[in-house]
């Protein structure tokens, strides 16, 4: 190794290791010479985990960060893999062998105020900068090739798509499994409305509980929440990244957009150069009541992560470029031992598809039909109590969460909440022939309150012929936010007034079978994936008049048409 560069400390403790860089656990504990014997045979075939070199990384403005580093055996220089954590580097001793299997060293750093750096912990707020100089001084090292790739999924893939924000010269290509576009509309809010069980439930389990209330107050997006989300940066990037995500995923939207802006409008070296998989499940595993083909295919990542680095990293003509652009899981019906031959996977070049965009307009009597009503219609109202908030049942909720913040994810049955009364529910006729749909969704929702704030809940359901219905997509809006999210943008309600907002229920590829039923379900709360609205006005974060509660109508008349509109595509199966 060269002489260690003025911007690095290498720790004392540090093990320095090239003959004997692996090394066996110890058993330590008292057994029998019979278990002794059978946990031998174990032992000898457990696999031996790499010890890496402890580094502390200068970034440009002096704060250190703990960095390890795994060489492989034999002469370098390697091709280095790069991560970047807040959830401590020293889990990453099984994925450093992984890589050493495909001849790559592997680089890990602790994220600014994590663990082993210093600093303090803003998330991401760094995390573009800080990128930039860990692999520029990886780049430098002499047992690397000049060549870095960046790996991480969700935290990790957020970093990973910040730091190619930064455009480094040395960083080749990435690999990112389940990241947003926008940490502010996807991770923090959803149409203005605070993630409570996943952000809230996060922040209580690492201590900055008492930041919540700030943290809720900052729902109007600001240049500081512009530091941190993708979709300012993007533009900047000019590598290849492979995204890889779910249907069911939390940041589903941010999967799909960022491949499609990267795939069709990026920069030179990123135009042309992305992949996506899309696969049936939510944001680490298959979830929910239905049964979908090939799940397992989550396992297929780390082999699509591997062969996308061999190609880009070491130049192994492995035919990946050769294949389409994008690899989908295409949803049908999936009830348990009873799964369509609808599912299945499709590769294609072009996202999306060419579609027809078909309306569904709810009508006074629940049900939906493509006539747009002509007539004038009463509204469709009920009571929104925030004391006695609907419960969220299934939807693209965070799954990693310890059992006492118990949620339910990906599709589940919504009759269990179908008696109440301040819960809508619209519905086609039973299909007598199937409807394909592939892009982007949403529902153009007509709707008044006697509150000056209210919240919406839209939910796209599967229905099923014996009645089970699952929950496809939901999305919500705060009414206040239906004109954006900048500071100008806020708008009150006049009570009893109509007004129209767009709700993006993102993408899906799906079929909606012959004898099923789409539906749309509207309500005003969904606790406790969703903080609930008091109805007051207040800021949020803010309240010091309690809740009241709001009669909420949705229109469905010849001048107020609320609607589904779905892109319906001619899928050959």
């Amino acid at each position: 190794m060269k002489p260690i560069d003025k911007r690095v400390i290498m720790l004392p403790c540090s093990i320095r290791i090239r003959e004997h860089f692996f090394v066996r656990r110890l058993l330590t504990n008292f057994i029998t010479v019979s278990i002794l014997c059978v946990n031998v045979v174990s032992f000898a075939q457990d696999v031996a985990y790499p010890v890496p070199e402890h580094f502390k990384v200068a970034m440009r403005d002096g704060v250190m960060l703990g960095t390890n580093v795994y060489l492989p055996e034999g002469e370098g220089p390697w091709p280095v893999i790069l991560t970047r954590t807040p959830y401590n580097m020293k889990r990453s001793d099984r994925r450093a062998q992984r890589y050493f299997d495909d001849g790559f060293a592997f680089v890990t750093q602790d994220c600014r105020g994590k663990f082993t750096s210093e600093g303090v912990y803003e998330p991401y707020q760094t995390d573009i900068v800080d990128g930039y100089d860990v692999i520029e001084w990886i780049a430098e090292q002499s047992w690397c090739n000049g060549k870095v790739g960046m790996s991480g999924r969700s935290a990790l893939g957020i970093n990973t798509n910040l730091a190619a924000a930064a455009d480094p010269p040395h960083l080749v290509c990435g690999y990112v499994v389940t990241a947003p576009e926008s940490l502010f509309d996807e991770s923090y809010f959803m149409g203005g409305i605070f993630r409570e069980h996943f952000r809230g439930n996060f922040m209580r389990i690492t201590g900055a509980e008492d930041q919540i209330p700030i943290l809720k107050s900052r729902v109007v997006l600001d240049e500081k929440w512009k530091r941190t989300d993708l979709i300012h940066h993007r533009h900047k990037i000019n590598i290849p990244i492979y995204n890889f995500g779910g249907w069911y995923d939390m940041f589903a939207r941010g999967a799909i957009n960022n491949f499609v802006a990267l795939q069709y409008h990026g920069r030179e070296g990123a135009r042309g150069n992305q992949k996506l998989w899309m696969g049936p499940w939510a944001h680490s595993k298959l979830d929910g009541d239905l049964e979908y083909p090939d799940a397992i295919g989550l396992n297929r990542g780390f082999d699509e992560e591997m062969r996308w680095f061999r190609y880009w990293l070491k130049g192994e003509q492995n035919g990946i470029m050769d294949e389409p652009a994008m690899t989908y899981h295409h949803l049908g019906a999936a009830r348990k031992g009873k799964v369509s031959d609808r599912n299945r996977f499709f590769k294609t070049d072009v996202w999306p598809p060419v579609s027809r965009d078909t309306r569904y307009y709810l009508r006074a009597d629940k049900t939906m039909s493509i006539v747009r009503p002509t007539e004038l219609e009463s509204a469709t109202s009920y009571v929104f109590d925030p004391a006695d908030p609907i419960p969220t049942v299934g939807g693209a909720n965070y799954n990693n969460l310890p059992d006492r913040f118990p949620i339910r994810v990906g599709p589940v049955d919504q009759r269990e909440i179908s008696d109440r009364q301040d819960y809508l529910r619209f519905e086609t006729q039973v299909l007598d022939e199937e409807v394909t749909i592939q892009g982007r969704i949403e529902f153009e929702l007509w709707a008044s309150t006697d509150a000056v704030d209210t919240d919406f809940m839209i939910k796209l359901v599967d229905v099923y012929p014996d009645g089970y219905e699952a929950i496809m997509i939901d999305s919500p809006i705060r009414t206040r936010y239906r004109d954006g999210r900048k500071p100008g943008d806020i708008r009150m309600m006049t009570p009893g007034k109509p007004e129209l907002m767009v709700i993006d229920l993102w993408s899906m590829s799906m079929t909606f079978e012959k004898g099923h039923r789409i539906a749309i379900h509207i309500s005003s709360s969904s606790f406790p994936r969703f903080e609930v609205n008091p109805n007051t006005g207040e800021a949020p974060g803010e309240s010091t008049m309690g809740a009241r509660k709001a009669v909420n109508s949705v229109f469905h008349d010849a001048g107020h048409s609320s609607a589904l509109i779905l892109p319906v595509t001619d899928l050959e199966f």
